[in-house]
């Protein structure tokens, strides 16, 4: 056993939580537990739910030079995330069983726990996904994400209605490309601001449209990836679907580009700061359901490219819970919110439910921080392959101690802890996938 002593929870309860560390679960929480077994003084500290990123692409197999499961999944670990789900666009794509079987191998590198998303093409094989422990259907594109069309209409409506049988989310990266806006694109030539005026807000938005409505048709699980606008949100939750917001699309505009450049390119693209004040709106009242970070590493060399031939995407997967405590400490959020935003809300969307909570029985998946401890973000410092941010300079309150199911996977070499037996920053990789 292991119990963490005089923790304050995202309520601001003082609590004890007891630890089986051989189960890996929350044996109990309470304000006067018997101690039994090592245990942590966790006074002045906050302890949360590990984030669940629901959204994160590491890149094997296939592109192992931009990230790998044990890269991408430390620097999950040192931002506090102790669950991710992957996206299929590897190499091969992950839409069959040989192609799932194969990054399930690289996935036993993960020092957090996974779920791994089966992806839509015309070749997919949803009979052999759907016998494996695949997560959900996504990153399913109604765009032009990755330099071919999205599927067709008829092929979203049979990925719809088979995840719907299976009881799946389908995720979806909605962005119309009937509505690119090339006169734009010509206009503005090669200015960095060229990718969001060519990737029009009205794109994001009639393409959620079109999702939720098919998804209703089918009485299916709609899950909008990234939205990046307050009309794609609005049209998300007005057609009944959860909907997600990045990081980048948070904290990040257009008024950006100037010190990003093609480092600021991802797709949807920046927005307006209008736009972005609009999104924050809606991420703080409680409309979006939660903060997925859309983790996409590429190399400095790639990155630095025209506007036109950049790839898209920026890393994200250990600065996305230090930015939102960040905002927490300057009370722009509250905890519970980013709380629910990250790990309470997830958990309920992709039916974990052991997952996400603080309470007994649950998985011992916890983040302890020091709630003052704000510091300055800085590519060098992070875990990630891709040593850049586009959050360079900002600040965050980063994880002191991250631990899955029970395991420390994580400690900052600054953060003594009694019982704690953890050697440098990373103990273990202990990852598992969450489907089982």
């Amino acid at each position: 056993m292991l119990t963490i002593r005089n923790a304050t929870l995202a309520d601001g309860r003082e609590v004890d939580v007891r630890i089986d560390t051989s189960a890996g679960r929350i044996a109990g929480v309470g304000s006067t537990l018997t101690h039994s077994g090592d245990s942590i003084d966790a006074d002045g500290k906050l302890l949360m739910p590990g984030m669940i990123d629901a959204h994160v692409h590491f890149r094997e197999p296939g592109f192992s030079h931009k990230e790998t499961w044990e890269t991408g999944s430390r620097s999950a670990a040192a931002g506090g995330v102790t669950t991710v789900v992957d996206q299929p666009n590897t190499d091969p794509p992950t839409v069959d069983g040989a192609s799932f079987d194969r990054k399930a191998e690289f996935a036993e590198a993960s020092y957090v726990d996974y779920g791994i998303n089966g992806g839509v093409t015309p070749e997919w094989d949803p009979e052999a996904l759907f016998d494996r422990p695949t997560l959900a259907l996504g990153e399913v594109f109604l765009a032009d994400s990755t330099g071919e069309m999205g599927i067709e209409e008829d092929l979203f409506r049979e990925a719809v209605e088979a995840a719907t049988d299976e009881y799946r989310v389908v995720t979806v990266h909605a962005e119309d490309a009937d509505l690119f806006d090339e006169e734009a694109r010509e206009r503005a030539g090669d200015d960095y601001d060229a990718w969001s005026a060519y990737r029009t807000a009205e794109a994001e938005a009639a393409a959620v449209e079109r999702a939720v409505e098919i998804g209703a048709e089918a009485d299916a699980r709609i899950h909008v990836a990234h939205t990046s606008t307050p009309e794609g949100v609005d049209a998300a939750k007005a057609g009944g679907a959860t909907c997600e917001v990045t990081p980048h699309h948070l904290f990040l505009s257009r008024e950006d580009y100037d010190e990003l450049g093609t480092f600021g390119r991802m797709n949807p693209p920046l927005r307006s700061e209008q736009r972005r004040e609009a999104v924050f709106e809606r991420v703080a009242d409680g409309t979006v359901d939660i903060v997925a970070t859309d983790h996409a590493p590429h190399t400095r060399e790639e990155k630095d490219a025209s506007v036109w031939d950049a790839p898209s995407g920026v890393p994200g997967v250990e600065t996305a819970l230090p930015l939102l405590l960040e905002e927490a400490r300057k009370e722009n959020l509250s905890y519970e919110r980013v709380r629910d935003l990250t790990a309470a809300n997830p958990a309920d969307v992709f039916g974990l439910t052991r997952k996400g909570r603080i309470e007994q029985g649950l998985m011992a998946d916890l983040v302890l921080v020091d709630p003052d401890a704000s510091r300055e973000i800085r590519g060098e410092d992070l875990h990630s392959k891709c040593d850049w941010t586009p959050f360079e300079g900002m600040r965050g309150v980063f994880p002191e101690l991250t631990m899955v199911r029970g395991n420390v996977v994580y400690r900052d070499e600054s953060a003594e802890y009694e019982g704690i037996d953890a050697d440098g920053e990373f103990a273990e990789a202990v990852g598992e996938n969450v489907r089982g």
